[in-house]
């Protein structure tokens, strides 16, 4: 499994999908599994609602345990994994109506706190 280098709680981090990183002083580990879906409002678009993207996390530590993070949705953009709160800050690229995106460009922007 690929991994990044460990970060501190609080401070935020980038993953592509596959990527993962240790929890400094969590014993975590937080792995971007991949994206399920995506309905965002294209940014050269007008659209009535927001859309939605739901983004697929792996916690180890404690046991392993997948969730589902949503960008449409604050109060289901954040999990809580026993001590630890593990939110979802942002995902890029941001979509476009004349361009699709492929599921290895996506970046997933996370925090862990307590």
């Amino acid at each position: 499994m690929p991994s990044g280098p460990s970060v501190p709680l609080a401070q935020q981090f980038t993953l592509a999908p596959g990527e993962s990183t240790a929890i400094q002083d969590a014993s975590v580990r937080v792995q971007f599994v991949r994206v399920s879906a995506d309905s965002r409002c294209p940014a050269d678009a007008l659209c009535i609602q927001g859309g939605d993207a739901l983004v697929h996390i792996a916690v180890r530590g404690g046991g392993e345990q997948e969730y589902e993070l949503h960008t449409g949705d604050s109060a289901r953009a954040a999990v809580q994994h026993g001590a630890l709160r593990i939110a979802l800050i942002g995902l890029q690229p941001y979509p476009f109506s004349s361009r699709t995106i492929q599921p290895d460009e996506y970046r997933a922007t996370l925090v862990v706190s307590n």
